[in-house]
């Protein structure tokens, strides 16, 4: 394990040092997809390369990409200078849909169009080697030493801290060195990492660190370690559950915005705002069930799950008796489909020997198997909706009225909490 993953790690370190530094420019400057935009700009170039028959890693698709992603980049240069009679946000946004679907149409003429397309997205950050890793860190050493020379101009451009400069006439050679700059990191990190997780990695870490210091360097700081850290747990994950190792990074750095914005939140949870939020969801989830019981409550099900007495409540003895055997005979059914698929798995890589005729009856029966098993399925979401009509009114009327009691209570409370000292309650 730490053999094969070592390397993307590396490889994720290098990716966080270079973009987390990026990120605080793009959320200074306003234009938080400029990334995607921009790594969609030389995605384009190299759907242009694939038709032009190089493959994806080769160095003439690396040289279209960079090309496309300059001449982007030197667009979206243009475009502050006219921000008030187009925001650039807009134009961000028009060159990401239009270079989107150019190279759809490129990759749709184009052999094995939808694997280039899927390899674009989320790249392939698993197959790194040393070579790529060494010449990453080399390109963004060197990168991050000219910004820091010119860090002064730069974070003023970027921040505003200095008007003249900002509407100055070298304010759009400092837009292009960064736009040009930034446009080099993107198309050397689309190669190996994809547009999804190159964009998780310039906004997630930088976004999350502003909330925990106000410095430059403490920001840079927060968002190094944190990107280390996701990198290190999708990684993992991706091992673990045999996932898709770049999206299994992406939904990490999901996961972990989605958990420090609850941890922000519940810092600043009053007691009155948690019961509105309560009363919200119990007349929700009320209303939902009373209208429209046949739909799918998930909430429920996973309630009935974890309480299964909850779920037996509402069923007549016979709706019992036919819900255990239904769920016995699926668990049956699962075994055997397990066993079988493996069986099937060991003899298509060849490490089990089975005969033509076998094996063709082995498919057939794994096919009318599933059938079967979805019957089953069938009858236990009938039985479902047969509970649901009856909790419509059981438990869907009494959640909505408790949720409007609690919140009529947590109005009366946020009422009378305003009144001024010594005055009585308004009646």
């Amino acid at each position: 394990m730490v053999e094969l993953l070592l390397l993307p790690f590396v490889a994720g370190l290098v990716l966080t040092g270079i973009h987390a530094y990026f990120g605080f420019h793009v959320l200074a400057r306003g234009i938080i997809f400029v990334d995607l935009s921009l790594a969609q700009v030389a995605a384009l170039g190299i759907a242009i390369a694939i038709l032009a028959g190089h493959t994806v890693q080769s160095p003439a698709a690396y040289w279209y990409a960079l090309t496309f992603a300059i001449g982007g980049a030197t667009l979206f240069s243009l475009a502050r200078r006219y921000e008030k009679l187009i925001p650039q946000e807009a134009v961000i946004g028009i060159v990401y849909a239009v270079c989107a679907a150019m190279g759809v149409i490129a990759l749709d003429r184009a052999p094995q169009g939808a694997e280039h397309i899927k390899q674009v997205l989320i790249g392939s950050i698993l197959a790194v080697d040393k070579q790529d890793v060494q010449n990453l860190a080399l390109l963004y050493a060197s990168i991050g030493l000219i910004h820091w020379l010119l860090r002064k101009p730069l974070i003023k451009a970027s921040f505003g801290h200095d008007a003249n400069l900002k509407n100055s006439r070298f304010a759009f050679w400092w837009d292009i060195f960064f736009y040009g700059s930034f446009a080099l990191v993107v198309t050397s990190s689309v190669r190996i990492a994809g547009v999804l997780l190159v964009f998780s990695y310039l906004i997630v870490p930088a976004a999350i660190a502003g909330l925990f210091a106000t410095s430059m360097r403490n920001r840079l700081l927060i968002a190094w370690v944190l990107g280390a850290l996701i990198t290190g747990t999708g990684l993992c994950a991706s091992w673990v559950w045999d996932l898709p190792t770049g999206p299994a990074i992406v939904t990490a750095f999901g996961a972990a915005t989605a958990l420090v914005a609850i941890i922000y939140w519940l810092k600043h949870l009053t007691l009155l705002l948690f019961g509105q939020i309560l009363a919200g969801v119990f007349i929700v989830a009320g209303l939902l069930l009373v209208a429209f019981p046949k739909m799918d409550q998930p909430w429920l099900d996973a309630f009935e799950t974890a309480v299964p007495q909850a779920h037996e409540f509402f069923f007549t003895s016979d709706e019992i008796e036919m819900r255990l055997e239904t769920e016995e005979t699926i668990k049956s059914a699962d075994d055997e489909l397990t066993r079988l698929r493996a069986l099937e798995q060991s003899v298509r890589w060849g490490e089990t020997d089975m005969p033509l005729e076998k094996q063709e009856r082995l498919r057939q029966y794994l096919a009318a198997r599933g059938e079967i098993q979805a019957g089953d399925q069938i009858v236990l979401r009938e039985l479902r909706v047969e509970v649901r009509e009856r909790q419509r009114y059981g438990l869907g009327i009494p959640m909505l009225l408790s949720g409007v009691t609690l919140l009529m209570i947590t109005f009366w409370r946020k009422k009378k909490i305003r009144l001024p000292p010594g005055l009585p309650p308004h009646r």
